[in-house]
């Protein structure tokens, strides 16, 4: 997946993620409780997408800079945040344009599963963190990968193809299967501790058309998997 793929269908994706279950309901509000009071905090979304959750997050007052890799994701993102907003043209996979210890918190939100290497990234998002400052990471559960695709290898680091569409656009998502260990095993090499890893519910508030046919009354399942991780 390239920044022009996502400029392609970036207005269908932006409205889709405005209103959907897996963001609206159970994505965004999970990052959102994971981080807490940001009142006064300077915060980066790696991969801010039209920035919904750069808004989210300045509402709570939180000092926000947010980069994506596609321009049409960006311009979507200034008109919702504002001209005046800290927004760039970025690329996660290539080293950040912010200063050593920038930041007291950055949120990548569904954006490290599209890389394939991470360790570079992940040490770049430290150096731009101050010591002790948090990095918010969510990513497709792992276990989806075997689930989807019965006889896959789950321990193996490898890509696979998500056909999705968005209003009426279609998509194809190159995405990359990691297994847990090697999430861990990045984070920690590239100066993070796991402070803590979730598995939420869908937000109480999710509509009642929009609610997955759970079982027993259930109000989890396996979609996204969450980490909060501590700069050392």
């Amino acid at each position: 997946m390239t920044h022009a793929d996502y400029d392609a269908f970036a207005e269908a994706y932006s409205a889709e993620n405005d209103s959907n279950l897996m963001n609206a309901h159970y994505e965004r509000p999970a990052m959102l409780d994971l981080a807490g009071d940001v009142d006064g905090r300077r915060v980066l979304d790696a991969g801010c997408g039209s920035g919904p959750l750069s808004l989210e997050l300045r509402d709570r007052g939180a000092v926000v800079t947010g980069f994506d890799v596609s321009a049409e994701m960006v311009g979507l993102a200034r008109k919702r945040l504002g001209d005046d907003a800290d927004l760039r043209v970025h690329d996660l996979a290539r080293p950040l344009p912010y200063s050593d210890g920038a930041f007291d918190d950055v949120v990548a939100s569904l954006s490290l599963h599209y890389l394939r290497e991470w360790e570079g990234p992940l040490r770049e998002l430290r150096r731009v963190l101050r010591p002790g400052g948090r990095l918010l990471v969510s990513v497709d559960h792992p276990t989806a990968h075997v689930l989807l695709r019965p006889g896959t290898d789950y321990f193996t680091v490898a890509p696979w193809l998500a056909e999705v569409e968005f209003r009426e656009s279609r998509a194809v998502l190159n995405v990359w299967h990691r297994p847990l260990y090697a999430m861990v095993r990045d984070f920690t090499r590239s100066g993070f501790r796991v402070a803590d890893i979730d598995e939420p519910a869908v937000a109480e508030d999710t509509p009642d058309h929009l609610r997955p046919e759970f079982r027993h009354g259930h109000t989890r399942f396996l979609g996204f998997l969450f980490f909060v991780l501590v700069a050392e």
